[in-house]
């Protein structure tokens, strides 16, 4: 059964089939830039697809099949970050954003084509797996816009592209290429654009169709290293634990034995 639903008025929409929840940006008149109701959006889609929506992974894209995102909506900058106090309230909603994809329990891909700059890419950053386009190009500009990028995002770049590429990008605002990123490691795969879609949902599938316990274990762990969190780390060694009592368990050794494919059910 197919689940749908729409925040920011249409411009964030969520769906969700089978275990894969697609939530697009979808703004493409505007190259998907994100405005400020768009932002707040993000957090309420991502837990409407985890919850509601059951799903098991969840793919993000944008609206279009041009562009994944050009970033936030400058057109409201004079407004929602015309001084530090409201450029304040307007970047917690931007960080809320990007925790939502980073923290989500599901893992979450990002599937991206065309333009992916600024706060797009910064939710590209924030995901655990990353597909590109062959046409994908990706930027940093605050340095040209003389605004400093979200402190806590910029562990994300810092995390998927290393310290050099991360410090080149947010030091410059130069675009960068698939090519480029997938040597430094952000992308696990470049395909040509219109393989783009396809090669996302046959990743999802297949994670949505392993065990959700255990893949909810193993990213909590691999989150923990990554921000070397202890208290993360024991979350994820005691939901690791809770595997070995769930049915998932039993239904994977008994499809083991019986050389058929497990149907697992979260629990």
């Amino acid at each position: 059964m197919k689940h749908t639903s729409e925040f920011a008025a249409g411009k964030i929409l969520a769906s969700s089939q089978n275990g894969v929840g697609i939530l697009t940006i979808d703004n493409p008149e505007r190259k998907n830039a994100i405005n400020a109701a768009m932002w707040r959006a993000i957090p309420e889609a991502m837990h409407w697809l985890a919850t509601w929506g059951e799903a098991r992974v969840i793919v993000l894209t944008g609206g279009g099949r041009r562009d994944f995102s050009a970033g936030a909506d400058i057109s409201e900058f004079p407004t929602v970050r015309k001084d530090t106090a409201t450029a304040k309230v307007y970047e917690s909603e931007n960080s809320a954003a990007f925790a939502a994809i980073r923290n989500s329990r599901v893992p979450v891909i990002a599937a991206i084509r065309g333009i992916c700059y600024g706060g797009g890419f910064g939710l590209a950053a924030a995901a655990d797996l990353r597909i590109a386009a062959e046409d994908a190009a990706f930027a940093v500009p605050a340095a040209r816009l003389g605004l400093a990028y979200p402190a806590d995002a910029v562990q994300d770049f810092f995390h998927g592209l290393g310290p050099q590429i991360s410090r080149k990008m947010l030091f410059t605002g130069l675009a960068l290429g698939a090519t480029e990123l997938s040597t430094a490691g952000f992308l696990i795969e470049v395909t040509a654009s219109a393989a783009l879609d396809a090669a996302a949902l046959s990743l999802a599938e297949t994670i949505a169709a392993n065990a959700p316990l255990s893949v909810q274990a193993s990213k909590l762990a691999l989150r923990a290293v990554a921000t070397n969190d202890d208290d993360l780390l024991r979350e994820a060694e005691i939901i690791g634990a809770t595997t070995f009592d769930s049915a998932d368990y039993a239904e994977g050794r008994a499809a083991f034995a019986e050389k058929r494919r497990p149907v697992f059910n979260g629990r």
